[in-house]
C-alpha cells in the first residue's frame, strides 16, 4: 500500500502546480468581474509613458514618475495617496541600508575626434544622454575631457594594466564602471571610462552586439569620474583600429553628479471595511525606478499593480466586489532601497502588513524569451500564501492553455491587443534579487508572492521597451495579483476547509518531489532532508494562525494528516545532538533590520571590512542549489534565540544542499562581531 501511494505521489510531480478545474478560493462572481475589469492595455499605456522617463532614485525623472503614478490614483478615486519622502544624503541609515545620495544629469555627450592639418575636431558623436541616457553610466560626475583611448580589456584585475599607461587617458572596458574605476582611475590616473559590459548572462547572452547595458559607478565612492556606455559592436571596432596602432581620440563633456536628495516613495490604500480588521494590510510592490526605457523592469510591474489598484477600486465603488475586510496598500519604491526606507523608517505600516504580492518585470512578451514565475517566499518562512498564489497561476495556466488550444473555456485572460499564448508560469522556489527579499527577511518576517520573468534577454539595455511588452501578460499577472491579494484581504476561518484542501494536495506534490531528492542523498543527508520538509509542511499549516484563529477540529484532522505523511516518508533517525560550536544558540538584534547586502551597499563587508569578509567561507560557498549569498541570507533568516547552530546549518542544508558546519560556525561569529546577532545564554 505505501508504495503504491509513493507511486502516486511521484506522478503528482508532472502537474507542477495545483489543478483548478473551476476558479478557485473566490467566488465566481469575483473571479469574472476581475476577469472582465482588467486590461492589459491600460497598463501598457503606463508603462509607454513610464518609459520616457530615466528613472533614477533620488532624480528628477524618478520625481516626475511619481507624480505621475499619484494623479492616476487619485483620478481612480483613491484619498489616501501619498508621496513620502526620506533623506538620501550618503550618509542615513535605513537598516541595513546606507542612503545613497540622488544623483541627476543635465547633458552628456562622447564624441570621437580626427586629426586635421593642424588640429583634432569633432568626427563623431558616440553617446548621447538627451538621446539615449543609458549611455551615461549611472553616478557618473561632470567633466570636460579630452583625452586619447586605451584598450584594458575586463579593466578589473592589476593584470588588465600592466606594460600600459593609462594616466590621463580614458580605458575601454569590458567590465561595470564601478570596479574598473577603483583601478583605473583611482590608482593608476585614468581620467574617464568607456565600457562596453555586457548583460547578465542568459543563452542570449552576447547574441546581440547592439545592445547598450545600464552601467553604474559606485554612489558611495569618493571617487570622482565619469562613464559612458557602448554597445559590444562599437567596442570591438574600437578594439581592431587600436591594435593597428591608430590613435583614438575623444572629447568627453558631462553635467552630472550626485547631491543631498530624496527617496520618493508612492503609497495608496483602500481602506478595509472590517472594524476588527482594517488595520491589517495586503501590499501589493514592485520598483519604479530603472534606466530608460526599462520597460518590462520594471515599468510593467508598476504600471501592473497600478492597474489593480484601478480594477479593484471601480468594482468596489460600482458593488461588482465587495470592500474587502482588510486593507489594500499600493507601494512604488526605488529598488530595495525605497523598500527599506519606507519599513524602518514607518514601523507601524511594517507590522501591519500581513502579506505582499510584489511584481518585477511581468510583461515581457515572446521577443523577450521571457518565462513567467510565481514564486515561493524562502524556506525559512513557510506561508500558505504562496499556495495561494500558486492556485491562481494554475487557474490561469488552465484557461490560457485551453484557449490557446482552439477551446472556449470561460477566463481566457487575452488582452484584445496582445498575444493568445498560453502562460505556462512555472511555480518556483525562492529566488532574491528584489524588493519581496527585503519582506521576507527574518527582522520584518512578512511572507510575500514574488511574480517575475526571467530570463529576459534585453534586461537592463536599452532594448528593454514598451515594444517587447505584451499587454495579455499584463492581464494574467494583474489577475494573479488582484485574486491573491483580494482572497487574502478577507480570508477568514470560513475559508479554512477549502484553504486546508489546497494545502493538502500542495504537500503531496512537495512530498512527491522531496522523495525524488533525498533518493540522491547519503544517508544522513537525506534524514535531514526528510526531517525539515516535515517541519516545513507543519509551518505551513499553523501560518494560518497569522489571518484567523485555526478551528479546533481543523488542527486534530491536520494533525492527523501529518502524522500519516510522517509514516509515508518512512523512519528517520532522530538528529544527533549538537555537539561543540554547533551548541551555540544565536538571536537576532533588534537594532539593524534588513537584509545585509541591500542595493549599491553591503552592510556586512562595510562594517565587517573589506579584507576580513573575502575570508569569509560561506559567502563563496557554491552548493547544490544555491550560491553562497542564498546560504548567508537563510542562515541569518533561521536565525531565532531557539535554534542552535547546528539546526541552523541543517535546515540550510536541507534548502540549499549540505554545507560544512564549521562554514556556519564562521559566518555567524562574523556576524555577532558586528552586532547583527547576538549569543544567547
Amino acid at each position: 500500500m505505501k508504495r503504491a501511494i509513493v507511486a502516486i505521489l511521484l506522478c503528482l510531480i508532472s502537474a507542477g502546480g495545483v489543478r483548478a478545474q473551476r476558479p478557485p478560493l473566490l467566488p465566481e462572481p469575483v473571479i469574472a468581474a476581475l476577469a472582465e475589469e482588467l486590461s492589459g492595455e491600460t497598463a501598457k499605456h503606463h508603462v509607454e509613458y513610464l518609459a520616457r522617463l530615466h528613472r533614477i532614485r533620488g532624480s528628477r525623472p524618478f520625481r516626475a514618475a511619481a507624480e505621475y503614478i499619484a494623479e492616476r490614483l487619485r483620478t481612480y478615486g483613491f484619498e489616501d495617496v501619498r508621496i513620502e519622502e526620506f533623506p538620501a544624503d550618503g550618509r542615513t541609515f535605513y537598516g541595513t541600508q546606507k542612503a545613497r545620495p540622488a544623483w541627476d544629469a543635465e547633458f552628456a555627450e562622447l564624441w570621437e575626434l580626427r586629426r586635421t592639418a593642424d588640429r583634432w575636431v569633432p568626427h563623431r558623436r558616440l553617446a548621447s544622454w538627451e538621446a539615449m541616457p543609458i549611455t551615461l553610466a549611472e553616478d557618473s560626475e561632470s567633466a570636460d575631457v579630452t583625452a586619447d583611448l586605451i584598450d584594458v580589456g575586463e579593466g578589473t584585475s592589476e593584470s588588465d594594466y600592466a606594460g600600459k599607461d593609462v594616466r590621463g587617458k580614458i580605458v575601454l572596458a569590458a567590465a561595470q564602471p564601478g570596479p574598473v574605476a577603483r583601478l583605473a582611475v583611482e590608482r593608476y590616473g585614468a581620467v574617464g571610462i568607456v565600457s562596453y559590459a555586457q548583460n547578465q548572462r542568459t543563452a542570449w547572452w552576447g547574441e546581440d552586439e547592439n545592445l547598450v547595458r545600464w552601467g553604474h559607478l559606485e554612489s558611495l565612492s569618493s571617487t570622482s569620474t565619469f562613464a559612458f556606455m557602448i554597445s559590444l559592436k562599437q567596442a570591438r571596432a574600437f578594439q581592431r583600429r587600436l591594435s593597428q596602432g591608430e590613435t583614438i581620440r575623444l572629447h568627453a563633456v558631462v553635467r552630472a553628479g550626485r547631491h543631498p536628495g530624496f527617496y520618493h516613495v508612492v503609497t495608496a490604500r483602500i481602506p478595509g471595511a472590517d472594524p476588527r480588521r482594517k488595520d491589517e494590510e495586503i501590499a501589493y510592490s514592485c520598483h519604479l525606478d530603472h534606466q530608460r526605457p526599462g520597460a518590462n523592469d520594471n515599468a510593467s510591474g508598476s504600471a501592473t499593480i497600478l492597474e489593480v489598484a484601478r480594477a479593484l477600486m471601480k468594482l468596489i465603488r460600482e458593488g461588482k466586489i465587495s470592500r474587502p475586510a482588510r486593507s489594500l496598500r499600493f507601494i512604488w519604491p526605488p529598488e530595495i532601497e525605497g523598500t527599506l526606507a519606507l519599513l524602518n523608517a514607518r514601523p507601524q505600516l511594517a507590522a501591519r502588513i500581513k502579506a505582499v504580492i510584489h511584481m518585477d518585470m511581468v510583461g515581457g512578451g515572446p521577443t523577450t524569451k521571457a518565462i513567467f514565475h510565481i514564486t515561493r517566499g524562502p524556506a525559512s518562512l513557510p506561508s500558505f500564501v504562496y499556495d495561494v498564489a500558486e492556485a491562481f497561476g494554475a487557474f490561469v495556466n488552465e484557461q490560457s492553455a485551453a484557449f490557446a488550444s482552439g477551446e472556449r473555456p470561460p477566463y481566457p485572460l487575452v488582452a484584445p491587443e496582445g498575444g493568445k499564448e498560453a502562460l505556462q508560469a512555472e511555480f518556483a522556489e525562492f529566488t532574491m534579487g528584489s524588493d519581496h527579499q527585503v519582506y521576507t527577511d527574518s527582522s520584518f518576517g512578512i511572507p510575500a508572492i514574488y511574480l517575475n520573468d526571467w530570463p529576459d534577454r534585453y534586461i537592463h539595455t536599452n532594448f528593454d521597451s514598451p515594444a517587447n511588452i505584451d499587454p495579455t501578460k499584463l492581464k494574467r499577472a494583474a489577475f494573479i495579483g488582484a485574486a491573491s491579494g483580494y482572497f487574502l484581504a478577507n480570508v477568514s476561518q470560513k475559508e479554512a476547509p477549502e484553504l486546508w484542501s489546497l494545502l493538502k494536495a500542495q504537500a503531496l506534490r512537495r512530498t512527491a518531489r522531496m522523495l525524488q531528492r533525498r533518493a540522491e542523498l547519503p544517508r544522513q543527508e537525506a534524514d535531514n532532508v526528510t526531517r525539515f520538509h516535515l517541519w516545513y509542511e507543519r509551518a505551513v499549516f499553523h501560518s494560518l494562525s497569522r489571518f484567523f484563529t485555526i478551528p479546533a477540529s481543523l488542527s486534530r484532522e491536520a494533525e492527523t494528516f501529518f502524522a500519516a505523511l510522517e509514516t509515508l516518508v518512512g523512519p528517520i533517525a532522530p538528529a544527533p545532538p549538537p555537539t561543540g560550536q554547533g551548541r551555540l544558540v544565536y538571536r537576532r538584534s533588534s537594532a539593524v533590520k534588513g537584509p545585509l547586502s541591500v542595493f549599491g551597499y553591503d552592510y556586512f563587508v562595510d562594517h565587517y571590512g573589506a579584507e576580513r569578509a573575502r575570508t569569509i567561507r560561506l559567502l563563496r560557498f557554491r552548493g547544490e542549489r544555491a550560491a553562497g549569498g542564498a546560504y548567508a541570507y537563510e542562515v541569518l533568516n533561521l536565525v531565532d534565540g531557539r535554534r542552535t547552530v547546528q539546526e541552523i546549518r541543517d535546515a540550510v542544508s536541507a534548502i540549499y544542499g549540505p554545507i560544512p558546519l564549521d562554514l556556519v560556525v564562521e559566518y555567524l561569529r562574523a556576524l555577532a562581531s558586528i552586532g547583527i546577532v547576538e549569543a544567547v545564554p
